[in-house]
């Protein structure tokens, strides 16, 4: 079997896993990485291999750019404070409890140990958006997990560099030199990504191709995270800020038909990426168990207390935060419902991967670095463990603790911005009637559909809309789009104005954009 065929099989595999996920409504993150798993015990399968560069130049930049891009930056402003505490302290004591435990039950030595707990330090923010797409948690507390798990990365990755430093040159890294290291790589991956994403935006404002757009759009994130290494800073930390910029920023510099097509052709990109990866780690646990040495064997025993570890450390470290930021708000009585999510939500995933697949081969005096397959193999079963435990019960814990969203609430969220939405495009009505600048018979017709719009909020109403045959059809696109204009804008305000959250923005939007693309051409 050629690589070319294997990863054609590898394709199918993970593309009709995952969408059986989809059919069952399990997490598809959870489901993969068991079907890897499995396939990859099979007597006939061969070892695989990754190399790093797979995972962090061709897989990871489009991932975390998806990301990002969903994080509102409204909400991202409220949370920010928990976000630095969990994305520094947390990884910190991770890192420190799993360096201490590793050392205890594995063979690891302590620099080794304190190796695997950089890699497992920090939440995944491609699982934790995987397994959160299906779960109606609160804007806030998705923003939360969201956030932390993309914003945590610059400071494990320190901590892996000073770690890997430390285990290859054996002598210690001073905490200063950790320190500037950590300005470089976030403050330097931040500036690149700002500046790449002003250049798009410049780019995008100046160019209605749809063709050029989808080009721009998927190039974007590969840009941001190349530049940013080349300048010896964090490319992931870049791809997170371009990705939240641009997130925040885009629906204003495209038209609707654009809009659509990116959105189409990157929802593609990122589904058979994400079923790739995660039915990649699956696999090739089993081939790493079998490089282990003898001394090794024990890995069962190391990956379950590691894992066990890196939970209570979440739990430990986000239930004093909640406690703290909820006697301050004066919610009265201390929930623990909150907390439990969000430290459940903690899983590991492929960022964890990849740093631990570029750990180097030898130390700096040519001897080979000891049990670096035992780290492969510690981490990919953490992640394992992680997104099966977690990602098959996350759904659970979040209905036992009764503060997600109930589709009810949504629905009534949508039918009043859709109130609005109507009230707003007929007034547009009015004025353009007031100035006789549209006939009235294009006119009344609109108006006929926003009123049984306004009737049933939350129905489609696309018959209502259809132009008569007496009405020209040029004159009631125009018209037409103008009022979805004065929609859009009125959607925009309320989502200013804190009336809607950005979820039922973003769904809003897309209804608007496909409705102004069924118009067709000028």
């Amino acid at each position: 079997m050629t690589d070319l065929t294997a990863l054609l099989l590898l394709v199918v595999f993970a593309t009709l896993v995952a969408t059986g996920a989809r059919h069952w409504r399990i997490p598809a993150p959870s489901l993969l990485v068991v079907g890897g798993v499995l396939i990859g015990l099979l007597p006939w399968i061969p070892d695989v291999q990754v190399t790093p560069e797979v995972i962090s130049v061709a897989v990871l930049p489009p991932l975390l750019y998806a990301s990002a891009e969903e994080i509102p930056w409204r909400e991202l402003r409220v949370v920010w404070r928990p976000v630095t505490v969990l994305a520094f302290g947390l990884v910190l004591a991770t890192a420190a409890a799993v360096g201490a435990v590793a050392s205890a039950v594995t063979p690891l030595s302590t620099t080794m140990a304190f190796v695997l707990g950089a890699v497992l330090a920090s939440t995944d923010p491609v699982a934790v958006t995987a397994l959160g797409r299906k779960i109606a948690l609160p804007p806030r507390i998705q923003v939360l997990v969201q956030s932390e798990s993309l914003f945590n990365d610059a400071t494990s990755l320190v901590l892996f560099k000073v770690a890997v430093g430390t285990a290859i040159a054996a002598h210690a890294v001073s905490l200063p030199a950790a320190g500037g290291q950590f300005l470089a790589l976030g403050g330097g991956g931040a500036l690149v990504g700002g500046g790449v994403a002003g250049v798009v935006a410049l780019i995008r404002r100046r160019t209605e191709d749809p063709v050029l757009e989808t080009v721009i759009a998927l190039v974007t994130p590969y840009a941001a995270y190349i530049l940013a290494e080349d300048l010896h800073t964090s490319g992931v930390t870049a791809v997170v800020v371009a990705g939240i910029v641009l997130g925040s920023t885009g629906h204003k510099l495209t038209n609707a038909t654009i809009r659509l097509q990116v959105h189409a052709v990157y929802g593609t990109v990122v589904f058979l990426l994400e079923s790739v990866i995660f039915a990649l780690i699956g696999l090739e646990l089993p081939s790493l168990v079998r490089q282990l040495t003898a001394d090794e064997q024990g890995w069962p025993l190391g990956v379950l207390t590691v894992a066990a570890t890196v939970i209570t450390v979440r739990l430990l470290g986000v239930l004093p935060l909640s406690v703290i930021m909820q006697r301050r708000r004066g919610n009265g009585a201390v929930t623990w419902r909150i907390p439990a999510v969000v430290s459940w939500a903690g899983t590991r995933g492929v960022m964890p991967l990849a740093a631990a697949l570029s750990i180097p081969l030898a130390a700096d005096d040519g001897s080979p670095l000891p049990h670096r397959p035992l780290i492969l193999v510690l981490t990919t079963g953490v992640v394992v463990f992680t997104l099966v435990l977690q990602g098959f019960t996350l759904a659970p814990v979040v209905r036992w603790s009764k503060i997600a969203l109930e589709p009810e609430h949504t629905a009534r969220e949508e039918a009043r911005a859709r109130a609005g939405l109507a009230r707003a495009g007929l007034d547009c009505l009015d004025e353009l009637e007031a100035v006789e600048a549209a006939p009235a018979t294009v006119i009344s017709q609109l108006r006929r559909g926003l009123l049984a719009r306004l009737d049933q909020a939350d129905a489609d109403q696309d018959d209502d809309t259809a132009p008569a045959s007496s009405v020209s059809a040029t004159d009631y696109r125009e018209l037409r789009r103008t009022v979805i204009a004065a929609e859009t804008a009125k959607l925009q305000r309320l989502y200013v104005d804190n009336h809607i959250s950005d979820l039922t923005r973003r769904r809003l939007q897309r209804g608007l954009d496909l409705e102004e693309a069924g118009l067709g051409e000028e």
